[in-house]
């Protein structure tokens, strides 16, 4: 079965979900295209530590601006509005850890199944289902792209 979705505009691997880890994590590999960024956002249920593979992300959190690049990692809290954004570089890729499990499964419920990180799909990611599965993964949208904590 493939582990492989898009998920607004970001290609996603899940490498670890709770069916292999006991639901104590989630391992979640995201390549994210030019200056593609999360909308500001936090999670109730679970902590996110961010790696960086290739590329360059900065993070917005906490009135701060964090620049990370390969090889530098950041943990962010439970209950932390956050946003994520790419670089401009072409390719941009970053492991997550989301501890407990919960990501992963909204990943695979929203997410559209994909095998080639370079073609996203022709349909779009369906709206009310990810609002109506947020709630029980706790994470909650506190702004659209381009929002500041």
């Amino acid at each position: 079965m493939s582990q492989t979705f898009w998920l607004f505009g970001t290609y996603l691997h899940i490498l670890a979900d709770e069916h292999r880890t006991n639901s104590v994590y989630d391992l979640i590999e995201g390549q994210f295209p030019s200056n593609m960024e999360t909308p500001l956002h936090l999670h109730t249920k679970y902590a996110e530590q961010l790696y960086v593979l290739e590329g360059e992300f900065t993070v917005y959190l906490n009135k701060e601006k964090i620049i990370l690049t390969p090889g530098e990692h950041l943990f962010i809290l439970p209950n932390t509005p956050h946003v994520v954004a790419a670089s401009d570089q072409k390719v941009n890729r970053a492991l997550t850890i989301a501890s407990p499990s919960g990501f992963a499964k909204l990943i695979r419920t929203v997410g559209i199944p994909g095998s080639d990180a370079t073609q996203p799909p022709d349909i779009s990611n369906d709206m009310g289902l990810f609002i109506e599965l947020s709630k029980e993964t706790g994470d909650v949208i506190l702004g659209s792209p381009g929002a500041r904590p």
